[in-house]
């Protein structure tokens, strides 16, 4: 049964002002047009809706009935429109990211602080794992977006990347190394000191791996950590050498707590980022938080 829902909506208000004249004012359409839209309605459904007295009309049993399950649906569309209303205002929503614990210290937070003082009731995720883990909850919609640092490499086509802000690694070591801080070594011959060095399954480490490889070397750690500000610690007390975002470490560069290897190689450029995907529409939330990281670089 196909039926115009303006049919319903009609019915609904007459239902509920119990009156024609009244319906008719608050539609803002004629008396003759409501009588003919609930003929219309009680024609295509096959049986009486209302009955007509002298205060007005009241609903026969079967439109009471009737009335109960259209009440219910005109309400839940009110409700859909409201809150569709409430998210394009930014009243309510959710932001879930998909994020390193380093890159939410070192890049994100400016931006939630910004957005949070803009928009206070959105609530903030903060799902932090190897970037490995992260992408299938990306692409499964159990994240809205990840933020990474970006290799050279096909992400996937229901994969889009936004570049952000540009970054440059750089081998590091206390003042216990500060012989190699003179003069300029190969990557292949870091072999021959202690490596510290974020695990595989990191975007930091593929892309390193992937740099000592076009340059006919493979790099053997020492030491292997999960979390990048580890690797910074334990280069500080002189583990080893570390390999570190030459832009998180200005402050230990600057106070020479740390000083950098100079490599013969050059170690290119690359980015942070933006991941979302093409198979799940980002909420108004999400794209605010974007403008903003975009609008701040």
């Amino acid at each position: 049964m196909n039926i115009d829902f303006e049919l319903y909506r009609i019915f609904y208000t007459v239902a509920n002002n119990k009156n024609i004249t009244k319906a008719a004012e608050e539609l803002n359409i004629s008396q003759p047009a409501i009588s003919k839209s609930i003929k219309k309605l009680e024609e295509k459904l096959g049986g009486q809706l209302f009955v007509r007295t002298k205060r007005g009309v009241v609903l026969t049993e079967e439109g009471k009935e009737f009335y109960n399950y259209i009440r219910q649906a005109i309400e839940y569309i009110s409700n859909a429109e409201n809150k569709f209303t409430e998210l394009l205002n930014l009243e309510t929503g959710c932001i879930k990211i998909g994020i390193s614990t380093t890159l939410t210290k070192k890049f994100l937070l400016p931006y939630l602080e910004e957005f949070h003082k803009l928009y206070p009731k959105i609530d903030i995720q903060i799902i932090t794992n190897l970037t490995s883990e992260l992408f299938p909850k990306l692409r499964n919609g159990l994240i809205d977006i990840l933020i990474l640092n970006l290799n050279e490499k096909n992400y996937g086509q229901d994969i889009n990347i936004i570049k952000c802000k540009k970054i440059t690694d750089c081998f590091i070591v206390n003042k216990n190394y500060k012989e190699l801080v003179n003069c300029e070594i190969s990557i292949k011959e870091l072999n021959n000191f202690p490596l510290i060095l974020q695990s595989k399954g990191s975007n930091t480490r593929e892309f390193l791996d992937n740099f000592a490889k076009e340059n006919n070397t493979t790099l053997k750690p020492n030491i292997e950590l999960a979390s990048y500000s580890l690797v910074v610690e334990f280069a500080k007390i002189g583990l080893g050498i570390g390999y570190a975002t030459k832009d998180y470490i200005k402050k230990e560069l600057k106070s020479r707590e740390l000083f950098e290897i100079k490599l013969k190689e050059k170690i290119p450029s690359r980015y942070i980022g933006i991941a979302t995907s093409s198979n799940h529409l980002p909420n108004f939330s999400t794209k605010k938080l974007i403008e903003i990281i975009n609008k701040e670089i």
